[in-house]
């Protein structure tokens, strides 16, 4: 057991033995985190930085899978929160909350006549696969990209277990960039398209036209475009990625940065088919509570009037301009490279002749913990990264990318590595 991680390892061993995987989030779990030399558990956060259940301080570049889009514990958010609970969390009746909420992301959002509040990524996913098939009374939809846990989606992926064939066989991928891909889906079953939904971009930028592209087609057969905005949302630009890209979707899905953090997503879109909400079935208990919608007012209110989306990519350039730099200056490019949108940007590590992108990656990830740098291979940043975070990130970077070149071109990967590497599993993307 490592001194440094004892007490994280002490509470995965306490939390196996009642929760599968030790936490609710897959990626979050020791699937994702190599066992021996890594965190596990988080006791608290501030701003840009993380605190372990050791005690161990990190710069956050995961800021809790991008949904932290302002920063740990924003004084504005938690005032708004705290004001909030004076009066109550839920109620046997609405909050004027939720209409002011939803008219702040009407007015930010290109897509955005009406809205609906869900808690998690998956439910707005999920919602707006349900009212792209009451619209259209056609079942398939096309996909691209990761959409979240619910059947629709997850059983055309490799984690389907528990899903039945006949769901399954309703959902059918296209490839990112490749419109002929959608084409020939929706070729071979004419008129049976609901929805093609995608996330409008990853780690890949779209290719010129491919986005409107793919309205075309998609309209053209006579479904509805679906955007999976949960991460790109007041991330890319404050109306997400269709302001950002200039291409409007039928409906959207938004989550993650809503509130900084706090449970809430939401499916918003044209007036004339978010209407039909008002038949089907997407309804929660916790739909109207007011605290993460308080911190959804807050969030929203502070992107909409401070520089946030514009030094997210200020800050995301220079990572970009950074790691390019110091991967030629260490002589790693040949398994290593960046990629994804300044405010959401990836180290690609790849398979070499002698070691997988695993193992490759588990040594990165053993030294930049061990140095005080969070991350799972991505650079989510928040608004409160500053840029002696960012100073620090490169002064890590240019120790751990020599090891690594050692460990790759030398084969001193077994002399460097003191864990078993991370195993292939479930890829979202």
């Amino acid at each position: 057991m490592s001194d440094r991680y004892r007490r994280s390892e002490e509470l995965l061993a306490r939390a196996e033995k009642t929760i599968p995987l030790g936490t609710q989030t897959f990626s979050k779990s020791k699937t994702q985190f190599p066992h021996g030399v890594s965190p596990f558990y988080a006791a608290r956060a501030q701003g840009s930085h993380l605190w372990d259940a050791d005690g161990n301080e990190y710069v956050d570049f995961i800021s809790s899978l991008a949904s932290v889009t302002l920063g740990y514990n924003d004084p504005d958010v938690t005032a708004a929160v705290r004001r909030q609970l004076e009066d109550g969390v839920i109620f046997s009746l609405p909050h004027q909350i939720e209409i002011e909420v939803a008219e702040l992301i009407v007015d930010m959002v290109p897509c955005a006549d009406a809205v609906r509040f869900g808690k998690n990524g998956s439910d707005a996913t999920a919602g707006t696969v349900r009212i792209a098939r009451a619209f259209t009374g056609r079942d398939h939809v096309a996909v691209c990209g990761y959409h979240g846990w619910q059947d629709w989606y997850i059983g055309s992926t490799t984690r389907n277990r528990g899903v039945p064939v006949a769901t399954q066989a309703l959902t059918h991928r296209f490839e990112y960039n490749n419109l002929e891909s959608l084409h020939k889906l929706l070729n071979e079953r004419p008129g049976e398209f609901a929805a093609v939904i995608l996330e409008p971009m990853a780690a890949v930028a779209p290719a010129e036209g491919f986005l409107e592209g793919v309205a075309e087609l998609t309209r053209k057969h006579g479904a509805l475009l679906v955007f999976d905005e949960v991460i790109t949302g007041f991330r890319f630009a404050n109306g997400g990625a269709q302001e950002y890209f200039g291409v409007t979707p039928d409906l959207a899905a938004l989550g993650k940065g809503i509130a900084n953090g706090y449970p809430l997503s939401a499916v918003v879109g044209r007036g004339d088919v978010m209407k039909l909400m008002e038949e089907i079935f997407f309804s929660f208990t916790m739909g109207g509570e007011t605290l993460s919608l308080a911190a959804a007012k807050a969030a929203l209110t502070k992107i909409k009037c401070e520089p946030v989306v514009a030094t997210l990519r200020r800050r995301g350039e220079r990572i970009l301009a950074g790691v390019n730099e110091r991967i030629k200056k260490h002589g790693i490019g040949h398994f290593a490279k960046t990629a994804g949108h300044p405010s959401w940007t990836f180290l690609i590590l790849s398979d070499t002749p002698a070691h997988s992108q695993y193992a490759i990656k588990t040594l990165f990830q053993q030294e930049t913990l061990a140095r005080g740098i969070l991350t799972l291979g991505a650079h989510n940043l928040n608004y409160a990264h500053s840029d002696a975070d960012l100073d620090r990130l490169f002064q890590v970077y240019d120790e751990v990318f020599p090891i690594l070149r050692e460990a790759v071109d030398d084969g001193a990967m077994k002399q460097y590595l003191k864990c078993a590497p991370l195993q292939p599993l479930f890829k979202v993307r």
